[in-house]
């Protein structure tokens, strides 16, 4: 039978565990002064080596002939620890051997001597799993065991044990393993079996293994039995992952705005089988990259990824601010948290159409930072760095006023006003676009545009977001300036959120009026209240006292 890789290049002695000097170092160096104790305690993440490390342990504090602390290897206690005979060595799982009744089994087997090694050792694999009845029966046990028994606990949630069994342990912790131990074990390896790996397929196993050997080993040998020749586009086809480039080209489409490019590159991974919940955490991976290359000086230690990878994410970083890399990261957790199963391609489609269209975010930061551009536009229109002109009119000098406080207009263009023309319209932000005069319609009411929908039709070619939102709106020509009326609060968000958008709008009137003009929200004209001096009000007051 097939041996898996991570089995067949288990570690049989400390010196081949890589990583872990630390605690090997510790360990060799008690047993050489005749130090074992009663109770070890290991963790650390998966596939870091705490089982290994225990049974190696286990040989090493019953081995006949130890030397500088390491296990022989030949004695008849070392082979029958490795071939997993020695009925003096216990192994339970405590995920599933969790109950008071199992610990309390446990506790009649400590009496018993040893059959045929020095000690009895009790390894106990994922111990957080136990209830609290079975912490507070192996407590006791813990605490003074026989002379004869030895206690290896390994766990992955070392904070789920309770202080009381904590105090009684030996603790190790076993950390993460460097990239470049893992891809340095995985070479060696390729080898040794007769395969190839890249450096940049060993570093994309390493950044997919996050820390974990075993996990490192279990991607290499999937993708060994594909090809013998491993690289990033194999691990991409095998482990179901977006290849480095596509997830490059995905984030310059979101830096540019460009949602129907990244939607279609969305499409195409997903026709080829990636998984739509790996893509969100390749993008988050990513985007937490931008953010460490944005924040740290010295970054290239904290990614992995090949040199000319990082040399693109620092390209990638230049047209990004800090805040928006920020904003994108949070958008990408929450849509990895709430992806449904059902519909994980519309989730992810979803979420890069929001990053890709700031002014659909709701989020404080979303907000904070269109109202710092909002800012931004006022503060170079107060400062005369942006400069609105206008045809010149004659207009009647009026005494100075105190200002008041308000919002800023879209245009410097007076409308014309007479004792029957409608009240003067609210007008939109400023901006720099410039018209030529229009001649000033004679009628005192704005006029129905009726080529609207031919207009609308235009605009959704060009910008469909602003076509669905003045889908049931009309326009109304009137004081030189094409009139909108909308009844939808993100018509007024929109318009004033970014001058893309009303460009859109006067190039698509334009196309189908011929005339370009200035822009302004459409009001109807106040009902004229008849007062007491009316005649027809005099006259219905006649008639009603004839009426009485």
């Amino acid at each position: 039978m097939y041996q898996a890789l991570y089995r067949k290049y288990r570690p049989t002695v400390f010196e081949d565990v890589v990583g872990q000097d630390h605690i090997t170092s510790t360990l060799k160096s008690s047993f050489e002064k005749g130090k074992v104790f009663h109770a070890y305690l290991f963790t650390g993440t998966r596939g870091t080596g705490k089982t290994t490390c225990a049974k190696i342990l286990a040989k090493a504090i019953c081995c006949e002939n130890p030397k500088q602390g390491e296990p022989c290897g030949e004695c008849s206690a070392c082979l029958s620890i490795a071939q997993g005979n020695a009925t003096d060595i216990s192994e339970i799982d405590a995920a599933s051997n969790n109950g008071v009744n199992d610990i309390r089994d446990l506790k009649e087997q400590v009496n018993f001597l040893p059959v045929a090694l020095k000690y009895r050792v009790y390894i106990i694999d994922e111990v957080h799993m136990l209830s609290t009845p079975a912490f507070n029966a192996l407590l006791k046990t813990l605490e003074e065991p026989p002379a004869h028994v030895v206690f290896i606990l390994a766990t992955t949630e070392v904070h789920k044990l309770p202080a009381t069994i904590l105090s009684r342990c030996q603790r190790f912790d076993f950390h993460r393993l460097e990239p470049e131990v893992i891809c340095g074990r995985m070479e060696k390896i390729a080898k040794e079996e007769g395969f190839t790996i890249t450096p940049g397929a060993a570093l994309k196993i390493a950044a997919l293994a996050d820390g974990g050997m075993r996990d490192a080993l279990s991607i290499l040998d999937q993708c060994s039995a594909c090809e013998k020749n491993i690289t990033e586009q194999v691990i991409a086809d095998v482990c179901g992952v977006a290849d480095q480039a596509e997830t490059s080209l995905l984030v310059e489409y979101i830096k540019n705005k460009d949602a129907a490019g990244a939607i279609a590159i969305v499409d195409k991974l997903y026709r080829n089988s990636v998984d739509m919940k790996k893509l969100v955490f390749e993008l988050i991976s990513c985007f937490r990259n931008l953010m460490i290359v944005k924040t740290v000086k010295d970054s290239r230690k904290l990614i992995v990824c090949s040199d000319q990878e990082y040399i693109n994410l620092k390209s990638l970083s230049e047209g990004f601010t800090l805040s928006e890399i920020i904003e994108n990261l949070s958008t990408l957790q929450v849509a990895g948290e709430t992806m449904s199963v059902t519909a994980a391609r519309s989730d992810v489609e979803l979420c890069i159409v929001r990053l890709c269209t700031p002014e659909l975010q709701s989020s404080a930061a979303a907000l904070s930072k269109r109202i710092s551009d909002l800012e931004k536009q006022v503060l170079a229109l107060s400062s005369g760095t942006v400069k609105v002109t206008a045809p010149k009119k004659e207009v009647a000098k009026t005494p100075p006023q105190k200002p008041v406080e308000e919002k800023l207009i879209d245009e410097e263009i007076p409308l014309p006003v007479s004792e029957n023309d409608a009240p003067a319209q609210e007008e939109f932000l400023k901006e720099t676009h410039i018209v030529q005069p229009v001649e000033e319609p004679t009628q005192t009411q704005p006029e129905l545009v009726s080529q609207w929908p031919e207009i609308l039709a235009v605009l959704k070619k060009s910008c469909p977001l602003m076509a669905g939102v003045l889908k049931d709106s009309r326009a109304y020509i009137g004081g030189g300036r094409l009139l909108i009326d909308s009844k939808l609060s993100q018509f007024r968000e929109l318009i004033n959120s970014d001058v893309k958008y009303r460009d859109h709008i006067r190039k698509a009137a334009e196309q189908v009026l011929g005339v370009s003009y200035n822009l302004g929200p459409y009001r109807p004209a106040p009902k004229v209240q008849q007062t007491a001096d009316d005649p027809l009000l005099e006259f219905k007051k006649n008639v009603d006292n004839l009426m009485k």
